[in-house]
């Protein structure tokens, strides 16, 4: 007869870890998705709107 390799309890010890770090992935991606958004109303508070449009506009022709 077949017999399994691995039982339902290791199964569930492997998947707990990657729950944390993929939790950690989405948080971190988040905090950094956040922090992009207060620049960019640092930005465009700092220097008003023409200059920011312009500052955006010279980024993405420098990029292609």
């Amino acid at each position: 007869m077949v017999q399994r390799i691995s039982t339902h309890h290791g199964m569930m010890a492997a998947t707990r870890p990657q729950g944390r770090v993929a939790s950690m992935i989405v948080s971190g991606a988040a905090s950094l998705g956040m922090l992009a958004m207060l620049g960019a109303a640092a930005l465009w508070f700092h220097y008003g709107t023409t200059v920011f449009f312009e500052m955006i506009a010279a980024g993405i022709s420098a990029c292609f």
